[in-house]
């Protein structure tokens, strides 16, 4: 890492998550706690690690902690970001020794960041300041805990598990692809909001697609080129593409990249990005403790009743083309 360029940035004293959580985010968490057998499952996972130290020590044993005198530029980063934000604790921050591009904010109480080693090598100073970022709003918005088991459940065989042998774990897997997804697109936009640079969190985008370490390909990456891209794969309709892009990522715990460059440069459109840059936010002195979810739902039940309807309608459409198409070569095939 270079010296981190010194910028002038607004901070956002005492804002709120809601601010910038997806309508569809804290929707689909309240989905996944109503599962039945969850909350059982919660609370066996989380005590056969030993609570939060149990958590905190797997990393502590075969990570690198992050401070003044660790990785210092990093640290400085971090610290900045904590101050854009109004966050009065600086998470921990550890780096993993790990070759595959990849973050994650973990913990119960107290959460900590984990950075892998490989985001550290294809990042520049900007890009890495966005992932914090993004990071760090998963740590405001209390992504933390239900991440930690997510990331347990996702990764871990059901055989190293046997203390939830009899619990039905699929419902309970899918629900949380559905909520880390949602809550993916949530973070994104802190990370915008943390970095202050739209080019910079474009571009992390690119690089966690198909990214390439300094030095052995330069100038090979293309951005303009990366959210035409976007824009494609968004747009692009035919056939059953829809059907195929909701099947591929039933499964996932990330949304598509160029989905994520997409959704953001829509929520940028809406103008919310510069309506917060403003100072026009939620407070969280202003938040209760325990939020309404009234609102949420209404919101995620509007996002998903247009995402349904777009889907059915392209569907439908694609349908309709390939009967057309059909009907004309069944002509075609009858003329003399």
């Amino acid at each position: 890492m270079t010296t981190p360029a010194i910028r002038p940035r607004r901070t956002f004293p005492d804002i709120a998550a809601v601010a910038w959580e997806h309508p569809a985010d804290r929707a689909a968490l309240q989905a996944l706690r109503a599962v039945p057998g969850f909350d059982e499952v919660a609370r066996k996972v989380i005590g056969f690690l030993g609570g939060e130290r149990g958590i905190r020590l797997l990393f502590q044993a075969n990570a690198i902690r992050v401070g003044p005198t660790q990785f210092p530029k990093l640290w400085t980063l971090h610290v900045e970001v904590c101050t854009t934000f109004d966050w009065p604790t600086v998470p921990e921050l550890y780096v993993s020794q790990t070759p595959v591009f990849n973050a994650g904010a973990y913990g119960v109480d107290n959460p900590f960041i984990v950075l892998h080693s490989a985001a550290l090598e294809l990042l520049d100073d900007e890009e890495i300041r966005a992932l914090l970022a993004h990071e760090v709003g998963h740590v405001i918005s209390g992504h933390a805990f239900y991440r930690t088991l997510a990331a347990i459940l996702l990764l871990v065989s059901t055989s190293a598990l046997p203390f939830l042998a009899g619990v039905a774990l699929l419902p309970i897997r899918l629900a949380f692809l559905e909520w880390s997804r949602k809550s993916e697109l949530s973070a994104d936009r802190a990370g915008l909001l943390g970095s202050q640079d739209p080019l910079a969190v474009q571009s992390l985008f690119m690089k966690m697609a198909g990214g390439i370490r300094p030095g052995t390909h330069e100038g090979q990456l293309d951005l303009d080129s990366f959210m035409a891209q976007a824009h494609e794969y968004t747009t692009t309709n035919e056939g059953f593409d829809v059907v195929y892009k909701v099947a591929s990522t039933l499964l996932l715990s990330h949304p598509m990249h160029t989905v994520r460059a997409a959704e953001l440069q829509r929520w940028m459109a809406a103008g919310e990005y510069d309506r917060i840059m403003r100072g026009e936010y939620a407070k969280r002195a202003g938040q209760p403790a325990d939020r309404p979810l009234g609102e949420d739902f209404q919101a995620a039940r509007d996002y998903y009743s247009s995402e349904v309807k777009e889907t059915v309608g392209q569907v439908v459409d694609a349908a309709k083309r390939a009967a057309s198409t059909a009907r004309d070569a069944f002509r075609k095939a009858q003329q003399p």
